[in-house]
């Protein structure tokens, strides 16, 4: 004898209960940046734009994971066809033993050839350096954003500002008068 779908004492996939996942966290899953260099855009001109991979340790990641990544002074360096990132805050690993790593290490930056020989030929123009944007998970892997960055005058800063202020006040009338 042939039971009936609409029996409950017979399991269906819609009588199932649903198992909810726990969700990754954000960081990790790359849906946010781990960390942001905020005073990159306020304090230079950023152009051209490379993702690269870091040479980290283990509780380095753990600790990115964790938010612990500051890139406020952090600056990108060439030197023998490698490049590298210097001063790039990652803090100790809260679950970390005398192996922990240090803070603020000199790390290497992972980029092909011929993107390393771009950056040799940019950054060797007077007034441009190597400054990273983010820091980001892709396939969880530590991504780092660098962009090629030349130095803003206070003059420059303030027409930014300006700029900003102008479009800011666009949105508002636009808003304003949408609503109307």
């Amino acid at each position: 004898m042939a039971r009936s779908l609409s029996n409950p004492t017979v399991p269906t996939s819609q009588n199932k209960p649903a198992v909810k996942q726990k969700d990754r966290d954000p960081v990790a899953a790359g849906a946010r940046d781990a960390a942001f260099n905020r005073s990159a855009s306020f304090n230079y001109f950023l152009s051209d734009r490379w993702e690269c991979g870091v040479a980290l340790r283990g509780t380095e990641v753990k600790s990115i994971r964790e938010g612990k990544a500051n890139l406020k002074d952090a600056y990108g360096l060439v030197k023998d066809g490698e490049v590298f990132l210097l001063n790039a805050h990652i803090g100790h690993f809260s679950h970390g033993n005398s192996m922990n790593h240090e803070e603020t290490r000199t790390r290497k930056l992972l980029l092909h050839k011929s993107e390393i020989a771009k950056l040799v030929a940019a950054t060797r123009q007077k007034g441009f350096t190597l400054i990273p944007v983010k820091l980001y998970f892709r396939h969880g892997r530590v991504k780092c954003e660098i962009a090629l960055a030349k130095g803003k005058q206070d003059w420059d800063k303030r027409a930014t500002e300006r700029a900003r202020e102008g479009d800011k006040e666009a949105k508002a009338a636009i808003a304003r008068s949408q609503r109307q």
